[in-house]
């Protein structure tokens, strides 16, 4: 399999962002920071905060902290997120079956994260998405670090950050208009394909895939 730049991949390895692309994260989230801000007294806006999705959790934090306490409230969140998130968190549709066809593909399916792995393992197990590799507090161009490691060729995520992050990483960009970035800006970020969310995944990897067979052949 080729990549953006013409890197070849063998086997096809896809990547997959996980908030909003793979699971519907807002439920769970809002969940966490009404939890966070009841146990320590501190307005925080549950609904403005999953409007926003994708950064790193100590990013939101600083919004509503003071810079001395963010690392101490993230470590808080993070430790009552299961409790309050995992079961609240849907898969988004498509999902299983996106990773299902990379791996009738032959392939291997990762799931990149800027969330902390540990909670991202946590959500894939109790949706029953079987990926074959956890990458996470990985965000933005972070994530090439990962996607370079396991020979990735496609990225697939929801966020401009995650089209910078396919991009460093020399894989093709394929974003899904389900998280806080429209169609229109994950273009003029850079993403080679756009999708409105990842039910047309299958039906684009087979094309593609038709596609590198053609072209090896040619």
């Amino acid at each position: 399999m080729t990549s953006r730049t013409g890197r070849t991949t063998a086997p096809l390895t896809v990547g997959f962002d996980l908030d909003m692309t793979l699971i519907d994260s807002r439920p769970g989230i809002h969940a966490c920071y009404l939890e966070l801000s009841a146990r320590t007294g501190t307005y925080i806006d549950a609904d403005l905060t999953v409007t926003r999705l994708g950064p790193p959790l100590e990013e939101e934090l600083k919004h509503w902290f003071p810079a001395d306490r963010v690392a101490a409230m993230a470590t808080l969140y993070r430790e009552i997120y299961p409790t309050y998130a995992i079961t609240a968190t849907p898969a988004m549709p498509g999902a299983r079956e996106a990773v299902d066809a990379v791996h009738a593909a032959g392939g291997r399916a990762l799931v990149v994260t800027a969330k902390f792995e540990p909670n991202a393992k946590l959500h894939l197990e109790h949706l029953a998405i079987d990926v074959d590799a956890v990458m996470g507090d990985l965000w933005a161009e972070q994530k090439a670090r990962a996607l370079t490691e396991h020979g990735a060729s496609v990225y697939v995520g929801d966020h401009t950050g995650d089209v910078r992050g396919a991009r460093t990483a020399g894989a093709l960009s394929v974003a899904v208009a389900t998280g806080p970035c429209d169609a229109a800006e994950l273009r003029t970020a850079g993403a080679d394909v756009v999708l409105d969310d990842l039910t047309s995944f299958p039906a684009w990897l087979a094309a593609y895939r038709a596609e590198g067979s053609a072209a090896d052949l040619a």
